[in-house]
């Protein structure tokens, strides 16, 4: 198996527990109070490397107290952080999280902090991950320059390319055309597309819509109903075990990271996504984010997909 290069952002997580979500001027007690590591990148590096994968992480810190928190809990998971450095005078990203206590669904307010001054000029400078690599997993919470970088990059030097387009945003046909397989939740297919998804045939709708523009591969997630796959000759679901959720926060970055080491050890992209949709299940059962990443164990701990 080659390595993984994972280019996205580095956060330090503040995350609580509530009994429903805050609505408009009020007040909630809440409980539960972490401080734990965060951000795309981190946990998808974090994921593929649980599941197994040698990955690089590609990304900037602020030169903050709090920059420890990704970089330790990066280097206890075995990612190589070389090509992470600090910027001075700026501060680590940071995530605000809310959980509902009921339904494990979260909220999330994110400042980007050292994570939108990643450039160009430090994605190239990491051209020895790309060439030790095969796949390139990359996210939405870096500069769209520095997102189109790391894939032209990537393409050069013929590594699978898989983007998460989280949080969503418009992208090109330009971007589009680089990715080998594309993977938006619900939400992020729906501000692509236009189209409302309420089920799988509208989230294959919608896929076939982005496949169209791209002449790749799209996998729509959804959730506990796992993910729609949708090719140039059709569509395949792929349904998810049936578990109860306490936090589904590093839900999606579970399932991609665990997509990148499935198809960096050379295996097809449908066995990929049923390992995938394991493992955003298997995040479900664990608080918090990168610390909800799961291992080998806990995906063979799951029951079988309905």
């Amino acid at each position: 198996m080659r390595d993984i290069a994972v280019v996205g952002s580095l956060n330090v997580d503040i995350s609580v527990r509530v009994p429903r979500f805050v609505r408009p001027g009020e007040t909630l007690r809440a409980s539960g109070l972490t401080l734990g590591a965060g951000g795309k990148g981190v946990n998808q590096a974090i994921a593929a490397a649980r599941l197994g994968g040698r990955v690089h992480l590609i990304g900037r810190v602020g030169d903050d107290e709090f920059a420890s928190v990704p970089l330790g809990a990066l280097r206890e998971a075995g990612v190589d952080v070389t090509h992470v450095a600090a910027l001075a005078g700026m501060h680590t990203g940071t995530a605000l999280i809310t959980v509902d206590e009921a339904t494990g669904q979260n909220q999330i307010a994110v400042d980007a902090g050292a994570n939108a001054a990643v450039a160009v000029a430090h994605v190239r400078d990491a051209i020895s991950a790309f060439r030790a690599s095969s796949v390139l997993l990359v996210q939405l919470e870096l500069p769209p320059e520095t997102v189109d970088a790391a894939l032209t990059l990537a393409r050069a030097h013929h590594l699978r390319t898989l983007l998460d387009p989280a949080p969503a945003r418009e992208l090109s046909d330009v971007t589009l055309a680089l990715v080998d397989v594309l993977t938006p939740n619900e939400s992020e297919a729906e501000a692509l597309t236009g189209i409302m998804i309420r089920d799988v045939e509208s989230a294959a709708q919608a896929g076939a819509r982005l496949q169209a523009r791209s002449g790749g591969d799209i996998v729509v997630t959804l959730g506990e109903h796992g993910c729609v796959w949708v090719h140039a000759t059709g569509f395949e679901h792929i349904s998810a075990p049936r578990v109860r959720a306490l936090d589904t926060t590093g839900a999606g970055d579970a399932f991609n990271g665990a997509l990148a080491v499935t198809l960096a050890r050379g295996e097809s992209l449908s066995s990929a996504l049923r390992e995938a949709v394991r493992a955003g299940t298997a995040a479900t059962l664990r608080r918090g984010a990168a610390a909800a990443m799961p291992s080998p164990a806990d995906l063979l701990a799951l029951p079988d997909s309905r």
